[in-house]
């Protein structure tokens, strides 16, 4: 059993300003992103991708990332709260992202790239696919930092006591969504795209993926107190993955 570390949340104090460790995963997360396009480039030019495309790609994805998460977060889980303390909305430190709303943020962004190169949107979506899940992982450590969307009691030997909660072994399902969604998710889209695919493979394989990984590993994760499970006794965050997975399944074989 362990006991979580209850790590400042604050990274550095400057007076009144303050840069908080979720900010600097979002930080690690773009310039992930950034390094991983521009290698992409170099050892996979049947991409046709420049730095011109990725800048841009980077520019339109970061907007939908935070805007996108942001505004997925209050619509699909906390609406009453922020009705009743809009000022919060801003609170990006705090957390409260939700990777659904980033995604579809992120697709709107790619939309907006795929029209103004004149090329396809799964053209740009396999492009960027295997570029995203470490940012997801340093996300969840972002997460875990804030101890924050902790997992149910276990008696699991990674069973971990989140002291900000209660005294009892939880699943630390941070750090799981983080290798599982993040690392793993890295290395097996990076090695699959390493040769050419169809338009919309790797893209495919991505949601396939991480409907897959998020689906599973929501049964160790905490519901939120303010929704709980829903139809099937199944969360929030698992209905919102099933449109992903089979979403990815239809487009791998459709392609």
């Amino acid at each position: 059993m362990f006991i979580h570390p209850q790590i400042n949340p604050v990274a550095l104090s400057l007076g009144p300003f303050q840069i908080h460790w979720y900010g600097i995963m979002y930080l690690f997360a773009f310039l992930g992103f950034l390094q991983l396009g521009k290698v992409q480039i170099k050892t996979r030019p049947w991409l046709f991708w420049n730095e011109k495309m990725l800048d841009d790609a980077f520019f339109y994805g970061a907007i939908g990332v935070i805007a996108g998460g942001r505004l997925g977060y209050i619509l699909f889980y906390q609406l009453q709260y922020y009705l009743r303390e809009p000022i919060e909305i801003i609170a990006l430190w705090k957390g409260g992202m939700s990777f659904h709303g980033g995604f579809l943020g992120v697709v709107i962004a790619m939309i907006l790239t795929a029209k103004k190169y004149k090329i396809t949107l799964l053209s740009v979506l396999d492009f960027i696919a295997p570029l995203v899940p470490l940012g997801l992982a340093f996300g969840r450590i972002g997460n875990f930092i804030n101890a924050e969307l902790w997992g149910r009691p276990t008696q699991f030997f990674l069973g971990m006591i989140f002291p900000n909660v209660d005294d009892i072994p939880r699943h630390p399902s941070q750090l799981y969504e983080s290798f599982f969604e993040g690392f793993v998710m890295f290395v097996l889209l990076w090695l699959y795209s390493n040769q050419k695919r169809k338009t919309g493979q790797i893209a495919a394989l991505f949601l396939i993926l991480y409907g897959t990984f998020r689906f599973l590993i929501e049964f160790t994760r905490e519901p939120d107190s303010f929704l709980g499970l829903l139809f099937l006794n199944l969360s929030m965050g698992q209905w919102l993955s099933i449109p992903m997975l089979l979403a990815g399944i239809y487009l791998f074989k459709k392609n």
